[in-house]
């Protein structure tokens, strides 16, 4: 048996390829839309994938699923648990398309998968149980669980209500994931490996380990969440609903096309390269500029008018993207050069932002007079909070759960990624002051607010309270 995993350093996804080497047959389980990463590593290890499984409906990117089932030879592994709203819909009568119930089975090759029903981050969610047959093995060597056991941290029950918008679900999907950690879990042995689908940085938990793989031994003696889930039900509940991040608002967007389909491409589009005339006459039809740039400083300086600051080689990319625009916004790029925009467009790709027009280099744009809108910036260090919040209005946009830790007096609570579901909320005839905790993301803030007009003054670096607190209480900041 061959087994690899695939990384997504920015959506922090990990998806796996199975193989069975005697045969040649190989199994991906959730994969990104962005297919041939797949193809190409099979075809590397002299394989062919035959089968793709997902674990759930997921909320954070495009499922490749529905690209590979354009292909008649594949065959498709999906969940019937959950109830009539929770089935899948794309796949209507698509031959080779397979729906699993806890229990049910399916090989390839010489591998075993079963079907292992897990619910609680979502109803239909299961997970993989994997053996080995053909090398032998009369018990399973790994457990791929999706978004139900994380290294150091377990799935989060509140998406539905929190992004989906089902209302009144978030505590009874906490008990059932609590129920499902105590008895799912509890026939397996220590050794049992552990296939997360997320690591940190993933909004899909709260404290989600940066250790790619574990052993279920290990998360029963060192995962708190699992441990509180074993120990004590409703401090578990308790415990899981606090101090969850605002999911991105692109996250209910993915639910839908997860479920209901999107549009099959036959791969990531070419990065298209736009002329100084092609481009200022898209921004003036009024496309979404997306500034790809790292330095945060110098992105404040100068930048085309109304365009985001969207660091690519971040997280903050596809965040800022998926939370500021809609699936089909026409978008223009400011990249330094064809490779950069090569990955920002497959980025795109992976959570359904397909309105891309093209991209112009960042030398390009600066020598064309494009650069010509800047956005007041201040240092923490020499930033006097009173003296702003006579002037305007403070505002933070670190998570809600941050700022009821602790936060700088007199300021106000927007997370980030809520803003363009909040925007009637924030003052708009005042003085805004942005910060959070390191400058990040006050940067991708205060670019979309100063889009929609709003005055305001971005707050760069440490902000020593925010940090304090976070040290004091042994979290990020």
């Amino acid at each position: 048996m061959l087994l690899r995993q695939i990384f997504d350093p920015y959506l922090a996804q990990y998806a796996y390829l199975i193989g069975c080497q005697r045969t040649g047959e190989a199994l991906v389980i959730d994969p990104e839309r962005d297919i041939d990463q797949y193809q190409k590593l099979a075809a590397q290890n002299d394989l062919r994938i035959t089968a793709v499984a997902e674990t759930h409906i997921h909320a954070d990117f495009v499922s490749g699923g529905q690209e590979f089932a354009a292909s008649p030879d594949v065959h498709l592994y999906l969940s019937a648990e959950g109830g009539p709203d929770w089935l899948y819909k794309w796949p209507g009568n698509r031959p080779n398309t397979h729906y699993l119930r806890h229990g049910d089975s399916f090989m390839v090759g010489n591998i075993r998968v079963e079907a292992v029903h897990t619910p609680g981050h979502t109803p239909e969610h299961i997970s993989f149980l994997i053996t080995d047959l053909g090398g032998g093995a009369d018990a399973p060597i790994a457990l791929a669980t999706g978004d139900f056991l994380f290294v150091g941290d377990v799935g989060r029950p509140d998406l539905l209500e929190s992004a989906a918008g089902v209302k009144g679900v978030m505590e009874p999907s906490a008990r059932m994931l609590a129920a499902s950690l105590r008895e799912r879990l509890e026939p397996f042995a220590d050794y049992l490996q552990i296939l997360p689908a997320h690591g940190a940085g993933s909004a899909c938990g709260k404290a989600l380990g940066a250790v790619p793989t574990t052993t279920l031994g290990y998360e029963r003696r060192f995962n708190s969440a699992l441990r509180l889930a074993l120990q004590d039900s409703e401090a578990f509940v308790k415990d899981i609903l606090s101090g969850q991040p605002e999911p991105p608002p692109y996250f209910a967007t993915m639910k839908r096309v997860n479920r209901d389909g999107i549009r099959v491409t036959g791969g990531v589009p070419p990065a298209r390269k736009l002329t100084v005339a092609e481009f200022r006459k898209l921004a003036d039809e009024g496309a979404f500029v997306l500034d790809c740039r790292e330095d945060r400083a110098d992105f404040s300086a100068a930048h085309y008018p109304g365009a985001v600051h969207a660091p690519l080689q971040t997280p903050f990319f596809s965040t800022a993207s998926g939370s500021y625009m809609e699936q089909e916004t026409p978008a223009l790029l400011v990249c330094a050069d064809e490779a950069e925009a090569e990955l920002a467009v497959r980025q795109l790709y992976r959570i359904g932002l397909d309105g891309l027009r093209g991209w112009i280099s960042l030398a390009e744009a600066r020598d064309a007079g494009l650069l010509s809108a800047k956005i007041e910036r201040v240092e923490f260090a020499n930033f006097e909070p009173a003296r702003a919040a006579r002037e305007g209005k403070l505002i933070d946009v670190r998570t809600r759960a941050e700022f009821q830790r602790g936060h700088v007096e007199g300021a106000m609570s927007f997370p980030y990624t809520r803003l363009k579901l909040e925007m009637d909320k924030l003052p708009h005839a005042e003085r805004l002051f942005i910060y959070c905790g390191s400058g990040r993301r006050a940067a991708l803030a205060s670019s979309f607010l100063r889009r929609h007009g709003l005055g305001v003054v971005y707050v760069d670096g440490v902000c020593t309270e925010c940090e304090r607190i976070a040290l004091s209480e042994g979290v990020p900041h």
